[in-house]
């Protein structure tokens, strides 16, 4: 799981690819999507708009648990699930970071050019 204040440098060395992989997913991104309200959700709530079984939301939760996207906390007999925003956080500062460095060399490239 990701953790708070992680900075760029760690950024740089996180390996991104099961979290772009995780969110690539239509159904997984809804999900995401239900999360981010800040309520924990149980798998009955969380399948209510889906065409699709529980056990199927719940292999989808599964890919997101290990993406470090969500957690589940135990709850009487369910499991609540809850969003994590410190991955997409971590996330948004490695895509600015590359951004950056591609302005970097769009603005080498245009000097080349204008010279």
């Amino acid at each position: 799981m990701s953790h708070p204040g992680r900075s760029g440098a760690s950024a740089q060395r996180q390996d991104y690819a099961p979290i772009f992989a995780a969110l690539g997913d239509r159904t997984r991104l809804s999900l995401v999507a239900k999360l981010c309200s800040g309520t924990s959700l149980c798998i009955a709530e969380l399948a209510q708009d889906f065409a699709l079984s529980r056990q199927a939301i719940t292999k989808h939760l599964r890919v997101l648990e290990n993406a470090g996207l969500v957690y589940s906390r135990r709850s009487g007999r369910e499991s609540r699930f809850h969003f994590d925003p410190h991955p997409v956080e971590d996330l948004r500062k490695y895509l600015e970071l590359i951004a950056g460095q591609w302005d970097q060399a769009l603005a080498r490239l245009v000097s080349l050019v204008d010279d």
